[in-house]
């Protein structure tokens, strides 16, 4: 096989899954068939394009390809003539759309296919990993083990979910008023935790998560663009920029982490963060206030120090008890122990830390990080020491495990 053709095929794979999964299904109404009939596309591709050369869009090329699978596969499970028909039609005309070298391009129904994944018939719980799987191409295994349950688990809830779309009929659009709060603020979750997969994936372990963030804030954008009237639409547009502003910051050259407060601000895109203060002040002309807007004006704070050298914590503590009344997660409430300890002392944060129960913090790395952290201040280098090993253990990121084995070693150094 051709590298060049095997490395084309995998650009475009990674590239515009979403998009053509997102294409294919919103006209055949069937995700499943839609994936199928992807995945037999570029199969074909992998086995074609050496021979043939990498056409001049390879997306299109794709799209043609699974369109014909699609039009096989109506045909081989009898679906009824004029059902197969309005499909042929549906993808003829989307066809006749591009021109001779394929450039013109198609519709993007991802906010449409996000809509759908968020639909009251579907099981709410999976939602999210629905949308990740079927807009972004995240593998099951990753999504799993994101939400903590077995591979064969999560494979099996994502087929029943993509099976209740087809057999249910449910529309690819964008819900009514009275429909759209609920549904929004789900497809909202969904698209800022692929770009927390993304995130995570600057350590350079997973390179091909690395376009997360990137689909991500297209994403975020494009539903700006539909859904203008929603302040979270701007928050979570300006969470993310905030966020991406930091990314050249957020590494060593030598590709060592390197925490929030200690990096080095001038680093940061200044160009990205005025865009997300654009968007913030955008949201606040609305009478609306909620999460993504509260943890915007989080980052927002961080983001002053490019300016003024300096870091708010007040300012910070004060945000953060207003998004632990709109939304108290566990991560909320260790990064305010985190904050109080900066702005009240660090007995202050261990104590709000302790409050935390433990059986939830039992397994979350977060805490332990923190914990270490605050002990090592404090002197009590045997503690401290021994929520490094929890951490360090619990860490998924090799960078993050360097970070803090080295601190230990620091910390057992002095000792």
């Amino acid at each position: 096989m051709s590298p060049d053709a095997a490395r084309a095929a995998e650009k475009v794979a990674r590239q515009s899954y979403g998009k053509l999964v997102a294409f294919l299904a919103a006209r055949s109404r069937d995700v499943p068939a839609a994936e199928d009939a992807l995945s037999e596309a570029l199969t074909t591709a992998l086995l074609v394009w050496p021979e043939r050369g990498i056409p001049g869009n390879p997306e299109a090329w794709l799209l043609v390809a699974a369109r014909r699978n699609l039009n096989h596969m109506a045909r081989r499970r009898h679906t009824e003539a004029n059902g197969a028909d309005t499909i042929a039609m549906a993808f003829d005309e989307a066809e006749q759309r591009m021109n001779a070298a394929g450039n013109t391009p198609f519709p993007d129904e991802r906010i449409k296919l996000l809509f759908a994944c968020t639909h009251p018939a579907i099981d709410a719980a999976i939602h999210t990993p629905l949308m990740l799987q079927t807009v972004l191409g995240i593998d099951a295994r990753t999504i799993a083990l994101a939400f903590v349950v077995s591979p064969t688990t999560m494979s099996q809830r994502l087929v029943r979910a993509k099976t209740k779309i087809r057999d249910t009929g449910i529309p690819f659009q964008v819900p009514d008023t009275s429909q759209l709060s609920a549904r929004l603020a789900t497809v909202l979750s969904a698209i800022y935790a692929a770009y927390g997969l993304g995130w995570d994936g600057l350590d350079g372990e997973d390179d091909s998560r690395l376009a997360l963030t990137e689909e991500a804030i297209w994403l975020g954008r494009a539903l700006l663009a539909t859904l203008p009237q929603e302040p979270e639409v701007f928050g979570l547009l300006s969470l993310m920029l905030y966020c991406e502003a930091r990314r050249n910051a957020r590494r060593t050259t030598e590709g060592d982490y390197v925490p929030l407060d200690e990096q080095d601000a001038t680093r940061w895109n200044a160009i990205v963060i005025a865009e997300a203060d654009r968007l913030l002040h955008d949201a606040g002309n609305f009478d609306r206030f909620g999460t993504f807007q509260c943890q915007a004006a989080i980052q927002s704070v961080h983001a002053q120090r490019r300016r003024s050298g300096r870091t708010d914590w007040q300012a910070l503590e004060t945000l953060y008890r207003a998004l632990m009344l709109i939304k108290p997660t566990l991560g909320c409430r260790v990064s305010q122990a985190a904050v109080i300890a900066r702005s009240e002392g660090i007995e202050a944060g261990l104590t709000a830390l302790e409050a935390i129960d433990s059986k939830e913090v039992a397994s979350y790395q977060p805490y332990w990080a923190v914990r270490a952290h605050l002990l090592a201040q404090k002197g009590d280098v045997a503690a401290a020491s021994e929520a490094y090993m929890t951490a360090i253990g619990l860490s998924e990121s090799a960078a993050v495990r360097r970070f803090l084995s080295d601190r230990q070693a620091a910390l057992t150094a002095r000792l």
